[in-house]
């Protein structure tokens, strides 16, 4: 869950990007591994794009495993002492109200799927990739506030659904194979699940589709090569699982808002 002083990662990866607005400071973290503890100065609003898997304890001085389930709202409150790690880490977007969130309460949590959410956080971090005087940062921001707010957001996946350790086996058969064509149902076949159940398990799990999913596994990928390689964009597109440099590019664009040239520029 939460988040995050990080340590310098031995490959280069993304800047941390940050903007701040009126009382709100916004900031993406890019997916790498980190080791943080600290006692939280601000409520702050976390979302984790990726899945992510380690070690926490909020709150507590009992340090558990913890996985962040892909797309998923968290919230730490002032005071709370946080220890987090993770080896390999994941994009993680967090909203910090720098005059307090009492409103908020003092109860953390993780794992809170919510499609409205999950419309601004994307939309939010598109924006943090390709800063415009357009960008409408304390709207968005109090507008994440009151989803991660509200009593009626789901919780994490049940037992008999898309259970942790589901998307943990899913997660390894997507990465191994992303060089190749993935198809819903193979993916379905790896959890021994009909495609049909699949399909409407994983949207109730991560409010996206399976295919949805993929994608952001390719663009994942290919971020972080972009980054950590001096492989041309074509070559980083087919190892990554795209047909075409073209054909990545438009991911790019259509899901982040940046071309795969403008991220490697910085």
């Amino acid at each position: 869950m939460s988040h995050r002083n990080r340590p310098q990662p031995l490959l280069v990866t993304e800047p941390i990007r940050r903007v701040e607005a009126g009382p709100w400071a916004i900031e993406l973290l890019p997916g790498c591994a980190y080791s943080a503890r600290y006692v939280a100065t601000h409520a702050a609003i976390g979302f984790a794009f990726d899945s992510q898997r380690g070690l926490h304890a909020i709150g507590s001085d009992r340090v558990h495993p913890f996985v962040a389930t892909p797309n998923s709202l968290a919230f730490v409150p002032a005071g709370c002492d946080v220890l987090s790690e993770s080896s390999d880490g994941g994009e993680y977007l967090r909203v910090i109200h720098t005059e307090g969130m009492e409103w908020m309460g003092d109860r953390a949590f993780n794992n809170r799927i919510d499609p409205q959410a999950i419309t601004l956080a994307l939309r939010m971090r598109s924006a943090l990739l390709r800063a415009s005087l357009d960008d409408d940062w304390e709207v968005w921001a109090f507008a994440l506030a009151e989803r991660a707010k509200e009593h009626d957001a789901l919780s994490a996946p049940l037992q008999g659904s898309i259970t942790h350790s589901r998307m943990r086996l899913l997660d390894e058969f997507i990465d191994a194979g992303l060089e190749d064509p993935l198809s819903v149902q193979a993916m379905a076949g790896v959890l021994e699940l009909s495609e049909g159940y699949f399909m409407r398990a994983f949207k109730s799990a991560t409010g996206k589709s399976p295919h949805s999913y993929l994608i952001d596994r390719r663009l994942a990928k290919a971020r972080a090569r972009l980054r950590d390689s001096t492989a041309s964009l074509s070559e980083i597109a087919l190892t990554c699982g795209f047909n075409s440099q073209a054909h990545m590019a438009t991911a790019f664009k259509q899901r982040l808002g940046v071309s795969p040239a403008q991220l490697r520029r910085g």
